[in-house]
């Protein structure tokens, strides 16, 4: 009997193709590669070569959780269940798909990267344990690719490299020099449209004033009077005689 348990061990331990590929994350070209809840992936092209009927999940795990990694807990159960990562479960399964998603050779100019932890939506649904649910912390995450016919574990690659995510920064970690130079800005703003108003208000007050005296000086202006000037004939004055004495 241990003969015959030994043997089928060998058989079924013989029978998970271990892949050499490691995944990664996407090109750096792309951008956006990590944020505070999410990463991109390359996806396995050409690696599953021969699983037509395999069902192809990606594994995300705590770095302790790999190193006694048991294949045969399947996606689903309670500890492989995203709602429970990582405190109940160490590791959880998503993005199930098959090898027609992973065609091989890729196509001319198609984006084949995964983006995890983008479903919000399931994310507190135990309904759904295989929700690619926001990632709980900056991590560090390690992932692999394992493909299962049924529920029997046929082939998985390597693990990857520890991923880690983006931190938030705290409101108080964030330097008060663009806060304070965006009021200064408000107020520079606000000067110069009250002052713009005053000249526009000053402009247009001088432009009413100045219509109204033109339009007053020419209503009150008269034809002045004819002035006649007197003539007068200019008599020459002789040096009278001196008065004989």
């Amino acid at each position: 009997t241990m003969v015959l348990l030994l043997l089928l061990l060998l058989a079924t331990a013989h029978g998970l193709d271990k892949l050499e590929y490691i995944p990664v994350l996407a090109s750096s070209n792309l951008g956006g590669l990590t944020t505070t809840s999410t990463f991109v992936l390359q996806q396995p092209r050409c690696v599953f070569e021969g699983r037509a009927s395999a069902d192809i999940w990606l594994v995300v795990a705590i770095p302790d959780a790999i190193h006694d990694f048991n294949n045969s807990l399947g996606p689903g159960t309670p500890e492989r269940a995203f709602q429970e990562f990582p405190t109940k479960a160490p590791a959880y399964m998503t993005l199930n798909t098959t090898i027609l998603n992973y065609p091989c050779p890729k196509p001319p100019g198609e984006i084949t990267v995964l983006r995890v932890g983008s479903e919000t939506s399931c994310a507190k649904d135990k309904l759904r344990p295989t929700c690619n649910g926001p990632l709980p912390s900056p991590g560090p995450y390690r992932v692999k690719f394992l493909a299962l016919e049924g529920s029997e574990p046929v082939a998985e690659t390597r693990w990857s490299m520890p991923i880690t995510l983006r931190t938030a920064r705290q409101p108080s970690s964030i330097p008060e020099t663009g806060n304070r130079h965006s009021a200064g800005m408000i107020a520079l703003t606000t000067i110069l449209s009250i002052l713009f108003a005053i000249l526009l208000a000053a402009l247009l007050a001088m432009l009413v004033f100045g219509s109204s005296d033109a339009c007053g000086g020419s209503s009150t202006f008269s034809k002045p009077e004819a002035v006649s000037v007197r003539r007068y004939n200019t008599h020459h004055v002789y040096d009278q005689p001196a008065a004989r004495l």
